[in-house]
């Protein structure tokens, strides 16, 4: 799977930026990147502590772009922007203030286009990584949200389940309808599912899986009823008209998604059912606990959250994560 994205980056190199410039897990991780030619790096934070944190971990960052918000000679231009893009609801000094943190400066330098793509997390929250993407890059033409996908893959087993995608684990934490002041349905929850299916489809085919798409819940095929179960079938219809082309059913228990042998008994004459390889959750709970049984469970090794919807690639890192799967995080970022 890596290494078809690297071939399309070195293709088409990008320039990452990484917030957390100081981090050894990003140094190390951009050390490599820069060593293997496959993208141009800038790190943010104070030049002397970003060369001497490199120093002591013995990585050669000498081929990246160090950046220090507090001493970067292009600040006014880019609190005049901020200013404009928050429309009034932050004043220059708080646009100034905020762009001093590394998330809201390397989100700008990718508005800007001085960057293409921005990897951060691995000291901030993911909220903090959010945040700026949404307030600055804002979502996509098209898109009412942001979510998420992450990516699993194992040796072994069932071939159709060697590589697999899963979505939403880790940002909507529920489908509720949006209503407007006079309690209209502006956006409905089903709507916003949908929106996560198709867009966990065009993820997944990033990575090379022909996607079969199922949205999972305790009742298939209306055997059961209540919570999120008219949602997740409502949202299966609204999806096939989003994209005619994919392949998507539901709603499904994750028995009848993945044994052909339930599938079709419970779910007759479905394309999806029996052989799933992307799966849609109801909700934040199931999503985050279902790629974690994977995770540790079923021997997948997962990548994400990989952000989705927004209108440049910007990803969150685990503030538990490791040199390695920053590396890995770049190129998946990159390659978005």
């Amino acid at each position: 799977m890596f290494d078809k994205l690297i071939e399309k980056i070195k293709a088409e190199p990008k320039t990452m930026v990484f917030t957390e410039g100081t981090d050894a897990r990003i140094l190390e991780a951009a050390s490599r990147l820069l060593a293997e030619g496959l993208m141009k790096v800038i790190l943010i934070g104070e030049p002397g502590a970003v060369k001497k944190a490199a120093a002591d971990g013995g990585f050669d960052i000498a081929k990246a772009e160090i950046i220090d918000p507090l001493g970067y000679a292009g600040m006014d231009e880019m609190v005049e922007t901020m200013v404009q893009l928050r429309k009034g609801k932050m004043t220059a000094e708080e646009c100034k203030a905020a762009l001093s943190k590394g998330n809201y400066f390397g989100t700008m330098l990718v508005k800007m286009g001085k960057a293409d793509c921005l990897l951060g997390g691995a000291t901030y929250s993911t909220a903090d990584t959010i945040r700026p993407a949404l307030q600055l890059v804002k979502t996509k033409p098209g898109a009412h949200l942001v979510s998420s996908a992450f990516i699993l893959t194992r040796e072994g087993g069932d071939p159709n389940l060697q590589k697999i995608a899963m979505g939403d684990c880790a940002v909507n934490l529920e489908y509720k309808d949006d209503l407007d002041a006079d309690g209209n349905v502006k956006l409905s929850g089903a709507q916003k599912l949908a929106e996560v299916a198709v867009e966990l489809e065009k993820c997944a085919r990033l990575f090379g899986i022909d996607s079969k798409v199922a949205v999972l819940s305790f009742s298939t095929n209306g055997s059961g009823k209540g919570t999120t179960v008219a949602t997740s079938r409502e949202a299966v219809k609204l999806a096939k008209e989003m994209n005619p082309e994919m392949l998507i059913d539901g709603e499904m228990q994750f028995d009848a998604a993945v044994a052909p042998e339930v599938g079709q008994r419970k779910f007759p004459g479905s394309q999806v059912a029996g052989y799933a390889n992307t799966f849609v959750f109801p909700n934040i709970e199931a999503g985050n606990i279902g790629y974690k049984i994977a995770q540790r469970l079923g021997g997948y090794d997962a990548y994400g959250p990989i952000l989705l919807g927004l209108n440049a690639p910007i990803n969150d890192l685990s503030r538990g994560c490791n040199a390695e799967e920053v590396y890995k995080m770049a190129i998946i970022t990159a390659a978005q």
